[in-house]
């Protein structure tokens, strides 16, 4: 189901960009995993991937952080924390981590359909190019722009992936799952639509978005009527 929030959302899109996390990929079980096994190093109780999934987002920084906050506090400096956990992640980058249903179908069918796409997402960057390639989902997008500069939700990374995909923001849409997402895309400038089965503590249709989709198929509905 594709619920409409604001309105004009687009008049059309020839550029989309995607987020990665929650949103073309559930990651959750092995992000979660490293950050569990983290917090058992330090004698702290596992956070389990329920309670996990809502801490995902802004980088992997954000998660060891709030991870750790929700056991008892740091145990070290956080930048002493983060290497640990990036290294036990890379170890299991996908073992469990796999598309969303209906993203591959999607992505095919825009691509038949001419849209550019790009990935905007707060993962390392070599990992996001693990990950896409694993998955076989890199042939699909034209320019893949990772967490290792500036991240969302400043609005420079959008706007660097739109920039490799020769898009402005007035032809393009940005598909993500949380209020970083969104917050990011309304500051470059751009529409949009978030899923409902992502990774957020707050509810998709909480946040604003001009369009919430309940699965990646809807996208295409969404385009073909814009």
């Amino acid at each position: 189901m594709i619920l409409r929030l604001m309105s004009p959302a687009f008049q059309s899109a020839h550029f989309i960009l995607f987020d990665l996390d929650g949103t073309l990929v559930d990651s959750a079980p092995d992000l979660v995993g490293a950050l569990d096994a983290l917090l058992e190093m330090h004698g702290r109780a596992p956070v389990g991937l329920a309670e996990g999934r809502t801490m995902i987002g802004e980088g992997a920084a954000r998660l060891v952080e709030r991870g750790f906050a929700a056991r008892g506090g740091l145990p070290l400096a956080l930048d002493d924390l983060v290497p640990d956990f990036v290294a036990r992640y890379e170890d299991r980058l996908t073992r469990q981590t796999r598309p969303f249903p209906g993203v591959i179908e999607t992505l095919g069918a825009l691509a038949q359909r001419g849209l550019a796409l790009g990935v905007c997402t707060n993962k390392p960057d070599r990992a996001t190019a693990r990950i896409l390639e694993a998955l076989d989902l890199a042939r699909y997008f034209t320019s893949v722009v990772g967490g290792d500069g500036v991240r969302k939700p400043a609005p420079d990374p959008v706007l660097r992936c739109l920039a490799g995909l020769g898009g402005h923001p007035g032809a393009a849409l940005f598909v993500g799952d949380s209020p970083v997402d969104h917050a990011a895309a309304r500051a470059a400038g751009l529409p949009v639509a978030l899923v409902s089965f992502g990774y957020t503590a707050i509810p998709a249709r909480d946040i604003g978005a001009d369009h919430v989709i309940d699965r990646m198929t809807d996208l295409l509905d969404l385009i073909d009527r814009a």
